[in-house]
């Protein structure tokens, strides 16, 4: 008998709570981690002259440097880490369940459906941020510290953003929608 979501979900609580509260404290502990990583990263960075210490003279390109430093730390110090201790937990865990357990876990969906739906919100938001970043390199106020912006040229510099990511996604859009009115055109007559 398969068992619904919610219902798999309980049974497994109830049967393996101890491995749920393991997967909640290695949660806890990589966050803990990431915040000391990015901390650490933070002192080291002002004092070894990455960025200023000062905000106000800052420039893009200290922006995108330290976010990439702290990418690439954070990578290394935590994400790798724990892949590789979750992906070690799990499949001696899973590996000790019973062939039956396991079967029923996987018919009930524990894990959820697998679909095909996917969330690309995030993905337009950074495209236009790549090409702020961008147009800011190409007017040459890549060094240019902040505290010397002018507002104006901030928001246009953005806007400007904005209106090259809608082109490049609207001219592939307009041509779709063309092909397909026509295609349908065709269909009717």
């Amino acid at each position: 008998m398969v068992e619904n979501g919610e219902k798999i979900w309980i049974k497994f609580l109830r049967k393996h709570w101890q491995m749920f509260v393991l997967w909640i404290v290695i949660a806890i502990l990589a966050v803990i981690g990431a915040i000391y990583v990015f901390l650490w990263f933070v002192g080291e960075a002002q004092s070894t002259g990455l960025v200023p210490e000062t905000l106000n003279l800052w420039a893009m390109n200290h922006v995108v440097t330290f976010i990439l430093h702290v990418i690439f730390w954070e990578i290394i110090f935590i994400v790798i880490p724990i892949i590789v201790v979750v992906v070690a937990i799990w499949q001696l865990w899973w590996k000790k369940l019973p062939i039956e357990e396991r079967t029923e876990y996987k018919r009930g969906h524990l894990f959820g459906k697998r679909t095909r739906k996917k969330d690309g919100g995030g993905v337009i938001s950074l495209f236009i941020n790549i090409v702020f970043i961008i147009k800011i390199y190409l007017d040459n106020n890549w060094e240019k510290p902040f505290a010397e912006w002018r507002f104006d040229y901030l928001v246009e510099s953005y806007l400007w953003a904005i209106i090259i990511v809608l082109i490049i996604i609207g001219i592939p859009i307009a041509i779709g929608a063309t092909w397909w009115i026509r295609h349908e055109m065709k269909k009717e007559s």
